[in-house]
């Protein structure tokens, strides 16, 4: 199936970028072909920021991990285990890359095409979903997540309002508790609790 994130044509440049987080330096390695290659973007940093990471704990998936932001600054700020997913190879590489380069622990990174290969049940899943890869493909990822969440577990996400975060509200109500925790230059921060 051919997505956006296909990418074995582009030619590889990696690059590095340092950012910091809550007092925190990182580093991360990025290429041609993932999803915010120059900078951490705001809406996961802002997704990050009004996360309550306090609160976790246990079992985290990244889903669409990208280069392993998430995961890798998450597993510095709580002690919870995660796992990072994604389709996207070059994404993959640069995540074993990153994990090593954050001398990350409790991060595991693996190649799984939304769900197709997670075999266990996470206390929160955390996305911010690849809108490009188009409206079936997100809602895919968000509806099921709560197959795949414990009880009692939660889906973090962050959506922009110019990409249909009123309508996946909408849609995400229909199967958990929603809340919306934050907003800021139409991003949108959503915790939706399974049910």
């Amino acid at each position: 199936m051919a997505q956006y994130f296909d990418n074995a044509d582009l030619p590889s440049n990696i690059v590095e970028y340092s950012t910091k987080f809550e007092g925190l330096e990182f580093k991360f390695k990025t290429d041609n072909g993932v999803f915010s290659k120059d900078k951490l973007d705001y809406g996961t940093r802002f997704m990050l920021e009004t996360i309550p990471k306090d609160t976790i704990h246990g079992d985290v998936l990244d889903l669409g991990c990208g280069y392993g932001v998430v995961s890798i600054i998450l597993s510095k700020l709580t002690d919870a285990f995660f796992d990072g997913v994604d389709v996207n190879r070059r994404a993959l590489h640069l995540c074993e890359m990153n994990k090593e380069l954050n001398r990350s622990e409790r991060v595991n990174f693996f190649e799984s095409n939304i769900y197709e290969n997670i075999t266990k049940k996470y206390d929160f899943i955390i996305t911010n979903p690849p809108i490009r890869a188009g409206k079936e493909v997100v809602y895919k990822m968000l509806g099921e997540a709560k197959n795949h969440l414990n009880k009692n577990g939660i889906l973090y996400l962050v959506i922009r309002k110019e990409q249909g975060a009123k309508s996946a509200i909408k849609y995400l109500e229909s199967l958990y508790e929603v809340e919306v925790l934050d907003k800021s230059k139409g991003f949108f921060i959503i915790c939706c609790k399974s049910v």
